[in-house]
């Protein structure tokens, strides 16, 4: 049992996860993806000197590609600066991207005749690690919710009215709350308040980036609680960025594993947690801690550094850290391929008979 388990089981449903129904908005039926991303591709360019001449670019997001299925979770997971908040902004056009694509529900996003900004928005939202920074200190919250709306067209009236009904539906009384400042809040009360923000505009997709790490284990499990209603109350899909592995393994129908800005596995939460493939995988699930008293770590899962991302090693960049490496992981770049149903890993070992049953072992 993890530290999660222990903590948090008691205030934590395990009903069922049910599947989301048709949304009349859904242009393709459920076959079709919420979200299709190909190559996409961020690079931050590093300027020196008093002419500041471009010497190098940090890799934050590279060639990643993926889709979203309609009324799913995806768990995003990695190590601290392997792009998964990068990865979010990119989604959210917080920020632009270097190269690749983006299809919402068919429609290609940018471009002449594709999904502009303003419509993305409507559909697509997110929430934030940091709650407070995410408010204006200078606006109730009630107003902080009712802002979107105002902003795409709605009345002030009915803005408020719809902000009051989020306010009861993420379990802060609209009466009691609505007219409170930010730092009149705590840490959870302030993120709920953040999640009746990101449904205000009737969203399809919700990106939730280390949304509950910031939370006492008890309030983050009634969070958890609170997202898988609102999942099937308001037909949502997520995006769930973390790094506690047991709350994505909780949450998420299908997990994504990121290494230095690339994708290394991919699949559902039980072939991700059950029969990981790829090295980097297995030693992030081996660093979970045990509430077993018995089960003692030894030695790390991983050793050493992530390399820079500036000039990352060649081939696989993972290799570096990996008991397995071979030449060919030097030589080429390994590309995701199929290893099972709804399972893909990026590793010549596990394309190889050889390698794959030691990688199992």
């Amino acid at each position: 049992m993890s530290a999660f388990d222990f903590i948090g089981a008691d205030l934590i449903s395990q009903e069922e996860p049910q599947a989301a129904s048709l949304d009349e908005r859904d242009r393709g039926g459920k076959q079709q993806p919420m979200l299709i991303v190909n190559g996409l591709r961020k690079y931050f360019p590093i300027r020196s000197g008093i002419l500041q001449r471009h010497v190098g670019d940090v890799k934050a997001v590279d060639d990643v590609s993926f889709s979203v299925l309609k009324g799913e979770t995806l768990g995003i997971v990695g190590e601290s600066g392997c792009g998964k908040s990068t990865l979010a902004r990119l989604l959210m056009h917080l920020i632009p991207s270097d190269s690749g694509e983006m299809i919402f529900d068919g429609d290609p996003v940018g471009g002449m005749r594709g999904l502009s900004l303003r419509d993305l928005r409507r559909n697509m939202q997110m929430v934030f690690q940091d709650s407070y920074s995410s408010l204006n200190p200078r606006l109730p919250v009630q107003d902080s919710v009712a802002y979107g709306p105002r902003v795409h067209g709605m009345s002030r009236t009915d803005a408020m009215d719809l902000a009051c009904d989020l306010l009861d539906k993420v379990g802060l009384r609209a009466a009691m709350f609505g007219a409170r400042y930010p730092h009149e809040l705590s840490g959870g009360q302030k993120q709920r308040v953040n999640i009746a923000r990101a449904l205000a505009l009737n969203p399809r997709m919700i990106i939730l980036d280390e949304a509950v790490s910031a939370l006492d284990k008890s309030v983050e499990a009634q969070v958890l609680n609170l997202l898988g209603h609102l999942k099937r109350e308001f037909n949502l899909t997520y995006v769930f960025i973390s790094h506690d592995l047991n709350v994505v393994q909780y949450i998420s129908d299908r997990v994504l594993v990121m290494y230095l800005g690339q994708v290394v596995e991919i699949g559902s939460v039980d072939a991700i947690y059950d029969t990981p493939l790829h090295p980097y995988s297995r030693a992030l699930l081996d660093s979970r801690l045990s509430m077993d008293p018995d089960d003692r770590m030894t030695e790390p899962p991983i050793s050493g550094d992530p390399p820079n991302p500036v000039n990352p090693p060649s081939g696989c960049r993972f290799r570096t850290r990996c008991a397995f490496a071979e030449t060919v992981c030097a030589a080429e770049a390994p590309s995701l391929s199929q290893a099972g149903p709804d399972h893909f890993v990026a590793c010549h070992m596990v394309r190889r008979g050889s390698g794959h049953s030691r990688l199992l072992s």
